[in-house]
């Protein structure tokens, strides 16, 4: 497993240069149609590598890029509103942290680690790749609609499309044995998600997602982010979470990779 550290000189330089020349991050006002990149037709073209906050817990507010970069930001939830169902869940205290027998952390869990995501798109797709445990995720965008039937997985089945210059991805088909945050709220295999995705300007993203899962919650549960373009050349890094990565202590299992 590499861990990433963002604090050289040149990439600061780099970074710097970069903000000097955009907006501020969240600023209200929408980019204008020429200042954002563009795919050939015309769509916002989303391409890149990002730095995003990390999300331990999505009731609350927070700042700061997972890799240290700057402009990322994160604007909680609040209180939950649990079924009994999820609030039994929510109570276990037999419950266990999945990923540390390395098992898939889950579509949203995945974008809320401190490790970038690189977006790789097209007209008809948009491949999501993490750098947590090197996981991918195809988004189609072509306007077919969601399947109802599908066979439940970590990851869920998206379709995506735009509204404007606002991408919407909408994902079901969960098997339920995610979390949505690393403060171990739950989730089942009822979970809905969309995000929406806007450029606020060249350099940083807006990022909203909110989860529904009547069979977990009441109400719906929303997140709003800021997501910045790392250096130019930023690439991603191995990572991996091999099987039996784990400590022997008092005859329990210990994670040693990071939450």
């Amino acid at each position: 497993m590499t861990i990433r550290f963002i604090g050289s000189i040149s990439a600061a330089a780099a970074m710097t240069a970069l903000l000097s020349l955009a907006p501020a991050a969240g600023q209200s006002g929408v980019p204008k149609a020429g200042d954002i990149p563009r795919l050939a037709d015309g769509k916002p073209d989303f391409s890149g590598v990002w730095d995003h906050p990390r999300v331990g817990d999505v009731t609350k507010d927070g700042k700061g890029c997972g890799s240290q970069n700057k402009g990322c930001t994160q604007k909680g939830n609040g209180e939950l509103s649990f079924t009994a169902a999820g609030l039994a869940q929510w109570k276990d205290e037999n419950r266990f942290d999945y990923s540390a027998y390395c098992q898939p952390w889950g579509y949203t869990r995945a974008t809320q680690t401190e490790y970038p995501v690189e977006f790789l798109q097209t007209p008809k797709r948009l491949a999501i790749l993490w750098e947590s445990n090197n996981v991918f995720h195809v988004v189609p965008t072509d306007g077919r609609e969601r399947p109802k039937d599908v066979e439940p997985s970590w990851m869920g089945t998206s379709v995506g499309k735009f509204d404007g210059d606002t991408l919407i991805i909408d994902t079901a088909g969960f098997n339920g044995k995610t979390w949505i945050d690393t403060a171990e709220h739950p989730s089942s295999d009822a979970l809905h998600v969309v995000e929406r995705i806007h450029y606020i300007d060249p350099q940083h993203l807006s990022y909203e997602v909110t989860w529904e899962d009547p069979k977990s919650y009441t109400k719906p549960i929303t997140n709003t982010r800021v997501f910045t373009r790392m250096p130019p050349g930023t690439e991603l890094m191995e990572w991996w979470c091999m099987e039996n990565n784990k400590d022997l202590l008092g005859g329990h299992l210990v994670s040693k990779g990071p939450r």
